[in-house]
């Protein structure tokens, strides 16, 4: 399976402006022309609405919800062929047909469109998400659009059109994650758009079927402009362990204007009193098409400490 790498500035499937339209912090300076999250409403007016994403994820506030039966994961063990692109903002992989999720009290099935991460600065903080106030080196978003949509412009416009999986990296000091060799080889090889060959597959790249019994789900909104309020969350506990190495090679990459890749994230948004559940059940997650893995799903989706 080839893993081919490029870099390329124009929007994808999820940011749906110009990278010149909006940047994340680090990139504001007294030279800069771009809109920084703090007013990334004028670059979109939902960026300012009342259901935003990322939030502050408290356990102890969360609902327990007996709906939140087990995530069934189809296509995820497949390997397949991927594009890794550095559009200016992060590094992306377009996802091929045959991939999806269901269960979990998701209103029917969202196949999987592409994946992203967002990261800090030398293994600092960089999640988008946080939990109970700690903010992890490093998140991936699985983004997902209901099949009864033909496109991310559709799915956006409906309150329940897209669903992300997140999920949370830790360094791991003892050695590196040997599933993300391919991966991080090449994304380091992305600074001379080279070309790899190696195998991929979104379940080597997701928690292990033991580490998957906890997640939290709430309503909310992409982290990127348009900011579209069509996003279900399912935001999971357990972080992926990562090697410092693999962890840095993220940092390797540069924005759009040049400037080393880093502090990917928007900041935590507002609760605006949005319930947010945690499965309850020790139900089993069914993964894809191979004879089922079970797994069991359980745990808290907290409020955002703002409100």
């Amino acid at each position: 399976i080839r893993i081919i790498v490029s870099y390329n500035l124009y929007s994808d499937m999820i940011n749906l402006t110009l990278p010149g339209d909006w940047c994340y912090q680090a990139q504001v300076n007294c030279n800069s022309t771009c809109k920084g999250p703090d007013i990334w409403y004028k670059v979109h007016k939902d960026c300012n609405s009342h259901r935003q994403s990322p939030i502050n994820i408290v356990t102890k506030s969360s609902r327990p919800d007996t709906r939140l039966t087990p995530l069934v994961f189809t296509g995820y063990q497949k390997a397949f062929r991927a594009v890794l692109r550095n559009d200016g903002h992060s590094v992306k992989v377009t996802l091929p047909h045959g991939s999806s999720v269901s269960g979990g009290n998701l209103q029917g099935i969202y196949n999987a469109v592409q994946f992203h991460f967002h990261w800090g600065e030398k293994g600092g903080p960089g999640s988008e998400h946080t939990l109970d106030g700690e903010q992890y080196p490093m998140e991936l978003h699985i983004v997902h659009m209901r099949n009864d949509f033909s496109s991310l412009d559709e799915a956006i416009k409906d309150p329940s059109g897209v669903a992300v999986l997140g999920f949370f990296y830790e360094v791991e000091s003892k050695s590196p994650n040997r599933k993300y060799d391919a991966f991080i080889h090449a994304l380091k090889a992305m600074e001379n758009d080279t070309t790899t060959n190696s195998e991929i597959s979104l379940h080597n790249l997701i928690l292990s079927e033991a580490n998957m019994t906890q997640y939290f789900r709430y309503d909310g909104s992409l982290t990127t402009p348009t900011c579209s309020e069509a996003v279900i969350w399912t935001v999971f506990e357990h972080p992926i362990p990562l090697g410092r190495d693999q962890l840095l090679a993220f940092s390797s990459l540069k924005y759009s204007d040049g400037m080393p890749m880093v502090k990917t994230f928007r900041p935590v948004q507002p609760r605006r009193g949005r319930p947010v559940y945690r499965s309850c059940s020790s139900s089993s997650v069914a993964v894809g098409s191979l004879a089922p893995l079970l797994v069991s799903v359980s745990a808290a989706l907290g409020l955002s400490q703002l409100n």
